[in-house]
């Protein structure tokens, strides 16, 4: 079996900042990607006590999140701007038998959200799709599901575990820190929390071969809407000749297929 394992750094125990540990130009950026390489790490143990041994890591930080020289000899490593074409992506990714999330925050907005936001903290308010309010873990979990993939397991704080446990009913979380504000958390020690996600990603395994998760999947035909801070964002975003802007400040994307939208 092969596992696809998305990253993300604002979502890890110990993260709490954007100046400070999430942009490349923090202080404690390279310790921040330290933490989140340990919970990876831990993940891929999880994967392999769990009888998985093909695992595909795809860094999802932007600017990269990942310590290479620190990464678990069992996992390959997707990293790197940018990422292939959507449909090179697809293949690399698509013939996963699952996937899972480390290191996730919840969608912008969320109250209790340490770090929230989607896509980007500097430039986007919202999105949108079929008139449901989205973040990245609904992006990622809908993209792979229109590849037949389902999503199993994800770690982040308390916010982005609630938002998955609603998405996918089934789902295993594992909660490292809970938000008391965006900019600030209670986080388990990284040693706990490598543990708990060790034993929660081996759990989600077992349980979905016990009890399967359908991958996630919204019928067609999809309208997403994007909100950004500035005009100028949304005046970038409209000059692309599929995209109609609604506002000053708003943007459509229309589609018959999720790969269409999603990551738009």
């Amino acid at each position: 079996m092969k596992a696809c394992m998305m990253t993300d750094l604002e979502g890890v125990a110990g993260v709490v900042s954007f100046d400070e540990q999430t942009y490349p130009t923090g202080k404690y950026y390279d310790r921040a990607k330290a933490l989140l390489t340990g919970e990876v790490n831990a993940a891929v143990d999880g994967l392999l006590d769990a009888g998985i041994e093909d695992i595909l890591v795809v860094d999802g930080h932007g600017p990269g999140g990942i310590v290479f020289e620190s990464m678990h000899a069992r996992a390959g490593l997707l990293h790197g701007r940018p990422l292939p074409p959507r449909n090179d992506l697809n293949a690399l990714v698509g013939d996963s038998d699952l996937c899972l999330m480390i290191g996730q925050h919840a969608m912008a907005g969320t109250p209790d959200g340490n770090l929230n936001h989607t896509q980007s903290s500097q430039s986007v308010d919202s999105y949108t799709l079929n008139g449901k309010p989205i973040g990245e873990i609904a992006q990622f979990a809908l993209r792979m599901g229109a590849l037949g993939v389902p999503m199993v397991f994800l770690s982040g704080d308390h916010a982005a575990c609630r938002e998955a446990d609603t998405l996918l009913p089934g789902i295993t979380t594992v909660a490292v820190k809970r938000g008391v504000s965006r900019g600030a958390a209670i986080s388990m020690s990284a040693e706990q929390a490598r543990t708990a996600i060790r034993d929660g990603v081996a759990k989600a395994v077992r349980r979905h071969g016990a009890e399967p998760i359908q991958p996630l999947h919204w019928p067609p035909p999809y309208e997403l809407v994007k909100r950004f801070f500035h005009t100028h964002h949304a005046d970038l975003a409209a000059t692309a000749p599929d995209v109609e802007k609604l506002d000053s400040q708003t943007v459509r994307i229309r589609g018959d297929t999720i790969l269409d939208v999603i990551y738009r």
